[in-house]
């Protein structure tokens, strides 16, 4: 199966808000999605889940949702670019074929899928 490396997960505090701060952001009901491209942090993606979502065990819940798409799905996206998923307040509640729906759905949009 397809593997998520630590490596390619966006850890620090400064990459999360450069993403937030200069990257284009596409959204649905369900996420958030930010695309950057800069040479330093390519092929790289990060997952956030902000306190408004409810408590721990409801965002970590989103935020491996959020994982498990990216995971199943990364060979569909293009090289070169960072992505940052953020979950919203409806994902908290959804079951797993929805948020892959929603997160292909942007990555059409957004244009950062292959073919």
């Amino acid at each position: 199966m397809y593997k998520l490396p630590k490596g390619r997960i966006l850890c620090r505090k400064s990459d999360f808000q450069r993403i937030h701060r200069f990257g284009k952001s596409y959204a649905n009901r369900y996420l958030v999605i930010y695309v950057f491209t800069a040479s330093g942090l390519k092929d790289r993606v990060g997952f956030a889940a902000g306190k408004k979502l409810g408590n721990a065990v409801t965002r970590n819940r989103v935020k491996r949702l959020m994982r498990e798409c990216y995971r199943l799905n990364q060979q569909k996206l293009a090289e070169g670019y960072t992505i940052l998923l953020v979950g919203r307040k409806a994902a908290t509640t959804e079951k797993y074929d929805v948020i892959e729906r929603a997160f292909l759905s942007l990555g059409r949009k957004a244009k950062i899928l292959k073919g």
